[in-house]
């Protein structure tokens, strides 16, 4: 005896998925997966969301002087701010805390390194030296700031990364102090194992349409060149942080 399978009761003229024949079952099927593509699409990006939500910012401290300070300019114009829009573009978990001084020398930045650092630093991002070399300082004062400065740092956070900006001297300082300072920069960076900007103020040192008329700081559109500068260096340390 031969039993039929059980069929259950359907509306007349509703077909089961089973049954759609070859004309009438293509239109069916497309729009059904394309709903579920929908669907998934709408789950994923909700969980990207959600995702973005909850990452951790994290801190990029700018230990500078009057260019880090912004002298001259409006904040939202000084390069850290620039930096700050290009890592919101780049949609990088990071807020930028200005802590520039007009001024202030590798000596000032350490004595206030403490209070600067109550919230240790992801990033810092070392801008400091350029008026110890105005002043005409000793180079090896100088080089021995920065490296208490990196050793602070990492002291507070051991993880911390750490991006030097190089400075470059005018040439009414001297041929011989002008070497001496120079060659700071690249020591300290190698022997400390930490990132380096070449010349802070590349293609905009001693370019008059760049600086303000003191010529030594620069205009807004100075600082959106000083912030490519840092940006070349400073985005892929950022984007190494998960």
């Amino acid at each position: 005896m031969v039993t039929e399978a059980y069929s259950p009761a359907r509306p007349a003229g509703k077909p089961c998925l089973g049954e759609i024949d070859s004309r009438s079952g293509a239109p069916f099927l497309r729009g059904m997966f394309n709903r579920l593509a929908l669907i998934s699409a709408a789950l994923v990006a909700g969980a990207a969301l959600v995702w973005a939500a909850e990452a951790p910012r994290r801190t990029l401290v700018v230990l500078g002087d009057s260019l880090a300070a912004g002298f001259g300019v409006e904040p939202r114009e000084a390069y850290p701010a620039r930096l700050q829009q290009r890592i919101d573009d780049a949609q990088l978990p990071f807020t930028v805390v200005n802590a520039g001084v007009s001024g202030d020398t590798t000596a000032g930045g350490l004595r206030r390194l403490d209070w600067v650092l109550r919230k240790p630093a992801d990033v810092l991002l070392l801008e400091l030296g350029g008026n110890d070399g105005l002043r005409g300082l000793a180079p090896e004062s100088t080089r021995s700031n920065l490296v208490a400065i990196i050793g602070k740092a990492r002291a507070k956070n051991p993880e911390c990364r750490i991006v030097l900006a190089g400075m470059l001297m005018p040439d009414n300082m001297g041929e011989a102090y002008n070497r001496k300072f120079q060659a700071i920069f690249p020591e300290v960076a190698q022997e400390q194992k930490v990132g380096l900007i070449p010349f802070l103020l590349a293609g905009v040192g001693g370019v008059p349409e760049f600086n303000q008329p003191d010529q030594i700081h620069p205009t807004a559109k100075g600082h959106e060149l000083v912030a490519s500068n840092v940006w070349t260096v400073l985005e892929p340390v950022l984007r190494e942080f998960k």
